[in-house]
């Protein structure tokens, strides 16, 4: 049950006794989790006293259980008009916000709870989140130390406080926070699953055996710990060597999370169709000279798990490149040009409606967006892998822009999609198949790209001609840019960046090709997927480029 600080006191009268009578068997229900028992009876807690705050309070924290978050905000929001001084109320009203994304105002309502209870533990732990999921890194980590210092075994400040190590790529630091963590709570599986995705497992290790403890004992863990589980022990015995129990974990841990998703793999392939179908050689042609002339953004689009992570870094290492990370800018562009179109205009149909000013107005109000990231900076890159649906748009509406395109094989690629489990997105990677038929139409579509948008246009980078050429495809990557070659882009493993991707651990080391071919050892449980892929048995990757 979240934070909900002591019940305000009631005047004692004959009426409140029934009150309180009322909502104490709310709040036991509701520890119980029994949370519609507990509506229950905070609601009729609020027929009697419509201005009750503890009523209100806890159906508000009820709403954002039960995800009615909205609800559950303008309940909380009663409340705090009530009584201000309630440093719970603000608190959960901080939590239900950020669940809304709209993290500064949670910023706000976190300020609140610790200023009227500066001792306040979780509090500062939430506003470190908060703080980290506005990219604000170092104050997240001052507020986890705050944390901290008020309870200093603190584990979910410490795995909170790894994670954003790990993203600012200070690895041994983040291990000595996780590995806290978890011996804190040897069972909590997230903890586990964050070092693992850091750590290199041996033959022999500890954190291994303690995982095999664990899976034995699987039923008392919730679904998604399962799940977590599952995709963790599957890193650790690819590590050790062991890729037939690897892919077994994999398989499970896919297979329960696909259970947990709404994937409706109809309408997302004809979306990829429709886009194809949409953005005609004739359409790229009338209006691929109207956009807005900027030529500050770098756009790296491709599959997950196909080496852009590796491109951007190289990029960024650059003194004259900002790296921006996966950025949802030009999504949210679009959606304000559909705005102006009204509710039923939809992508990819709405372009054959827009006009040279629509084009221009759709760039400027990306590039307005990134610049505020980097002002000083001559290029700005978007590493979105899935913006690649976009890249016909992204021309009209920056015709200056560069677009990278990140290629790996295509085994290898959907292999690694599928070890591992993505924090949103990617619902099409957890079923063999279903990843199969989506990076077909992913391929056909950037096919359709290179055909109908001018030559050279998209520059293709594949990811083993980089490990097999780190310094000749970083000058192609530059140059392509615009910008004059750096040394500095071939030690991009020491530059000093946020990575919020499953590759920041990855891109902190230098070039190494083992991850080359990964899939061979994998080849006979891969059948549905080579099957999907049109391969057969120990085939030749293609050669490099779209085919």
């Amino acid at each position: 049950m979240p934070e909900t600080g002591d019940a305000q006191p009631q005047a004692q009268n004959p009426a409140a006794t029934v009150l309180q009578a009322e909502l104490n068997q709310g709040m036991a229900l509701h520890r119980q989790g029994k949370l519609a028992d507990a509506e229950r009876c905070y609601g009729e807690v609020l027929q009697r006293q419509p201005d009750h705050f503890d009523a209100l309070h806890l159906l508000g924290i009820i709403a954002c259980q039960t995800r009615r978050t909205e609800r559950g905000v303008e309940l909380i929001k009663r409340a705090i008009g009530l009584n201000p001084k309630v440093a719970e109320a603000h608190y959960n009203l901080g939590n239900a916000l950020r669940d809304l994304k709209r993290c500064e105002e949670a910023l706000a309502s976190y300020h609140k709870a610790i200023a009227l209870k500066p001792e306040f533990a979780v509090a500062h732990n939430n506003l470190g989140t908060a703080l980290a999921d506005l990219k604000r890194h170092e104050e997240a980590l001052a507020s986890y130390d705050r944390a901290l210092t008020v309870r200093p075994d603190f584990a979910e400040a410490l795995a909170n406080r790894g994670l954003v190590l790990t993203a600012l790529g200070r690895l041994s630091e983040a291990r000595a926070a996780l590995e806290r963590a978890v011996e804190l709570e040897p069972c909590n599986v997230k903890y586990r699953y964050s070092l693992a995705d850091i750590t290199p497992f041996v033959a022999g290790d500890a954190h291994l055996a303690a995982l095999e403890k664990l899976a034995e004992d699987s039923a008392t863990l919730s679904v998604g710990d399962r799940i977590e589980l599952h995709f963790t022990l599957g890193k650790a015995y690819e590590d050790v060597g062991q890729h037939a129990k690897a892919l077994s974990q994999w398989l499970v841990g896919n297979a329960l999370k696909r259970q947990q998703i709404t994937y409706n793999e109809g309408t997302t392939l004809g979306m990829l169709d429709r886009v194809r179908a949409s953005f005609t050689f004739e359409l790229i042609r009338t209006w691929q000279n109207f956009g807005n002339p900027s030529p500050v953004p770098v756009f790296i689009v491709g599959m997950a798990r196909s080496g852009s992570t590796l491109v951007e870094q190289i990029l960024a290492s650059h003194p004259q490149v900002f790296g921006g990370g996966e950025l949802k800018h030009f999504e949210e562009a679009v959606k304000g040009i559909k705005t102006k179109f009204g509710g039923a205009a939809i992508y990819p149909e709405l372009v054959s409606a827009m006009t040279d000013e629509d084009f221009r107005d759709l760039g400027a109000r990306y590039l307005a967006e990134i610049e505020r990231l980097a002002p000083e900076s001559i290029r700005i890159t978007d590493k979105k892998p899935g913006n690649f649906m976009f890249c016909g748009l992204i021309h009209l509406a920056l015709p200056n822009s560069r677009i990278i395109h990140t290629i790996r094989d295509p085994v290898d690629t959907c292999l690694s999609c599928f070890s591992k489990l993505f924090t949103e997105g990617q619902d099409y990677t957890y079923d063999l198949a279903e990843l199969g038929r989506y990076y077909n139409h992913y391929q056909a579509l950037m096919a359709h790209w290179h055909c109908v948008l001018p030559p050279s246009r998209i520059l293709d980078v594949r990811y083993e001609e980089v490990v097999a050429d780190l310094e000749g495809q970083a000058r192609r990557i530059i140059a392509h840019c615009g910008l004059n070659w750096d040394s500095r882009c071939l030690a991009f493993h020491q530059t000093e960046r946020p990575i919020l991707t499953a590759s920041a651990a990855q891109v902190r080391q230098p070039i190494y090709n083992s991850s080359v071919g990964r899939w061979r050892v994998h080849e006979e449980a891969l059948r549905p997927l080579l099957a999907e892929l049109g391969l057969r048995r120990s085939y030749t990757p293609r050669t490099p480029g779209m085919t």
